[in-house]
């Protein structure tokens, strides 16, 4: 599975942007698919996380209630919809796809199958 995550820019504080992550290759529904980001100078960051059919959904607490993740098996995609976005977060912001979901709840540290190449996003204030 190749991923590539989509639809970053440049946005005022309590803007909304929708992400992408459009996969190719291997069936795309066998995967779970998280979400993560990483601002300079920080380490990556665990965002939020989609079960392969969509039944489990999980959020990091520092965006719990303004982001959504979603995802449509049949574009082969995973959206991240990011409302009431705030400075701090601006960061390049990257998809990956695991098995199962517990290396992506874990932060990615290992386990993943497939990463993906990133979109930044800027918030500006």
């Amino acid at each position: 599975v190749q991923l590539q995550a989509c639809g970053g820019g440049l946005v005022q504080a309590g803007g909304s942007l929708r992400l992408s992550c459009e996969a190719s290759g291997r069936t795309f529904s066998d995967y779970a698919v998280g979400w993560f980001r990483q601002a300079p100078g920080k380490e990556r960051e665990y965002v939020a996380a989609i079960s392969w059919s969509g039944g489990s959904i999980d959020y990091a607490d520092s965006v719990k209630g303004r982001f959504t993740i979603s995802r449509d098996n049949a574009k082969n995609t995973v959206y991240l919809q990011m409302n009431s976005l705030k400075p701090e977060d601006t960061a390049l912001y990257y998809c990956a796809a695991a098995t199962t979901l517990g290396p992506i709840l874990t932060g990615g540290r290992g386990g993943i199958d497939h990463w993906g190449k990133g979109t930044q996003v800027t918030v500006s204030s």
